[in-house]
């Protein structure tokens, strides 16, 4: 089941956002075969890892060429391919994009890296950190006169990254349904996050942003933004950007200006681009939130158009009332993880499969592929398949 079900794609085992995209399509329904280093020992008990679930794993020596060979093989029945090397380690292997078009034109070839195919860092290692802090997304997460705040690696690995890579997949492959020709996706993830940050170039424009830490009001600068900790050492968040959301607010917590020494009452939330009140105005919130607990602030405001919610650790946030509705989180093989995102209609996604030990379905995936048993035995005789 899932809309890309019917699609055959080969993943060149890697990690972070190579992975991810995996995930992605193979929740979404494409038969991925991911390729793992033959050295890896198929004896082991199979990752708990989430981001290899719903493939079948296939053991290759990519330095011999007959492992190559058997992976060239393989794409002929592909419509994709995906592999996470610095530029040219592909090629050097012997299964680059020219080699692979060349095998099937109708191949839709990805490449996922940091820095890009080409470009003056092409070849630097680095990792997600870099990445944000270079395409000029980090320089602007963190508090207001500190220093920048890593935002895990959701911005450069996953979204700039692997989810792009997946849309980028999916475009193709959708164009070479219509022209019958395969072609290259060069997915950067300095590419990805630049792109993330459209919304703010358009403030830019418009006046409306300062490129400095933790001073524009998306950033928590703001004390209508943010995160507050209340009386048993939980956090809350509140975001009523908006006039009528902030109305409310000041309303349901009651909070009369004149205690807080505003007598012309409290300023209406602003598009300006820094309140020298905002500080103050934060610290006077922050008293307010330490007077009742985290439950009581939920039985309060959750639900309700002040733009309210809990921070939530994973265990909490699987249990909420919400998340449960919606089946946000499942438990595959005892594992608690993400469900596939988006939902479809009509063509819904299964329930994922745990994954699988690596190298456990090599002779069963090069069978279905369409290869007899003496190029098999061959390959299994050369070192090639583990």
């Amino acid at each position: 089941m899932g809309p890309l079900t019917g699609l055959r794609v080969i993943e060149v085992g890697g990690i972070g956002p190579g992975p991810f995209c995996g995930m992605m399509l193979a929740d979404m329904g494409a038969e991925v075969v991911r390729i793992e280093r033959a050295a890896a020992a198929p004896g082991e008990p199979p990752p708990r890892d989430p981001l290899l679930r719903n493939r079948r794993s296939l053991a290759l020596d990519l330095k011999n060429p007959a492992g190559v060979a058997l992976l060239l093989r393989l794409l002929e029945r592909a419509d994709a391919l995906f592999e996470g090397f610095r530029p040219g380690v592909a090629e050097r292997l012997g299964f680059g994009p020219d080699i692979c078009l060349a095998r099937n034109p109708r191949l839709v070839y990805g490449r996922m890296t940091g820095w890009g195919q080409d470009g003056p860092l092409a070849r630097a290692a680095g990792h997600d950190l870099n990445y944000i802090a270079l395409a000029g997304a980090l320089g602007l997460m963190g508090p207001r006169g500190g220093k920048p705040v890593p935002p895990l690696n959701l911005v450069g690995d996953f979204g700039g990254g692997g989810m792009l890579l997946a849309f980028g997949m999916v475009c193709a492959l959708l164009e070479a349904s219509r022209s019958g020709r395969g072609q290259v996706v060069d997915a950067a993830m300095v590419d990805g996050v630049v792109a993330l940050l459209a919304m703010f170039f358009g403030l830019r424009a418009a006046g409306r942003f300062r490129d400095a830490t933790g001073e524009n009001p998306l950033a928590g600068a703001p004390h209508y933004y943010g995160s507050y900790e209340t009386a048993d050492g939980g956090f809350v968040t509140i975001a009523p950007l908006e006039p009528q959301f902030w109305r409310l607010f000041l309303d349901k917590l009651g909070l009369d200006p004149a205690r807080f020494g505003l007598e012309s009452g409290w300023p209406e939330v602003s598009d300006e681009l820094l309140d020298e009140r905002w500080p103050r105005l934060k610290a006077e919130l922050a008293a307010v939130f330490r007077t009742k607990t985290r439950d009581e602030w939920c039985a309060l405001l959750e639900g309700t158009d002040v733009c309210f919610a809990p921070v939530l650790g994973l265990e909490e946030a699987a249990r909420h009332p919400h998340n449960r509705a919606r089946g946000n989180f499942i438990e595959v093989d005892g594992v608690l993880q993400n469900a596939p995102a988006p939902r479809f209609s009509r063509t819904a996604a299964d329930v994922p499969r745990p994954p699988r030990r690596a190298g456990e379905d090599g002779e069963t995936v090069l069978r279905d592929w369409g290869l007899g048993e003496a190029e098999i035995g061959a390959a299994r005789g050369a070192g090639a398949l583990a």
